[in-house]
């Protein structure tokens, strides 16, 4: 990929995730349509980021104090500092209004604001609820892919036929395995296989209309 493909993908990126504060705020979902399940994976994440914003807050007044009479550096760090606490909140706001989605015909798993991996539900061999840490690199290597959160997955799906998951940068791999992390694995599970068996709706369990709908 070229270098301005390259910034043209971060910069939607950058984005997203500034769209999904917005979102996080008004308590609102991105691409969850009336009848489709959304299946939660930030709450797994939530204590390391708000730890972590905690900690640049922290750093952000302390460096404040300490450069109050160097007006011109303390100002170019104040924006460096604010700039980075709401890019850690923002991840995690990407996560909390970017959940999976199980759809009628498909699974959407998303990786916060970074990806999104369709998998049409034809395709789904098997569920099975599957602990596992994340091994590096392996989040789209050798055929499988992961999208773990805190370092772990709770779902694996194997395929009959593969898919491309295309990254961030817009490289693309093909997966026969897919893992990822649900905040309630076990339910994922079963809403994934009454689907794929065709024997009932993935209607969110909290409600069709709990979520207001726009697409990214």
């Amino acid at each position: 990929m070229s270098r301005r493909g390259a910034l043209r993908r971060l910069a939607a990126h950058e984005g997203r995730w500034q769209r999904s504060l917005l979102w996080w705020v008004a308590r609102r979902r991105i691409g969850v349509a009336p009848g489709e399940r959304a299946l939660g994976y930030a709450a797994a994440q939530a204590a390391f980021v708000y730890g972590l914003a905690f900690v640049c807050v922290v750093e952000t007044v302390g460096l404040s104090v300490l450069l109050a009479g160097a007006p011109v550096v303390h100002g170019v760090l104040l924006v460096l500092d604010v700039y980075t606490v709401l890019m850690v909140l923002g991840f995690q706001a990407a996560a909390v209004t970017r959940p999976h989605v199980l759809g009628a015909g498909d699974l959407r798993l998303r990786d916060g604001a970074r990806q999104e991996l369709r998998i049409p539900l034809g395709r789904i061999a098997s569920v099975r609820h599957d602990l596992r840490f994340s091994r590096e690199g392996a989040r789209a290597g050798g055929g499988v892919a992961e999208f773990a959160v805190g370092g772990q997955t709770s779902v694996t799906v194997e395929l009959s036929e593969p898919v491309v998951l295309e990254g961030l940068l817009g490289r693309r791999t093909t997966v026969g395995t897919v893992r990822f992390h649900a905040d309630d694995a076990r339910a994922a599970v079963r809403a994934l296989r009454e689907a794929v068996a065709g024997d009932g709706s993935p209607g969110d369990a909290a409600g069709a209309g709990a979520a207001a709908v726009t697409r990214p």
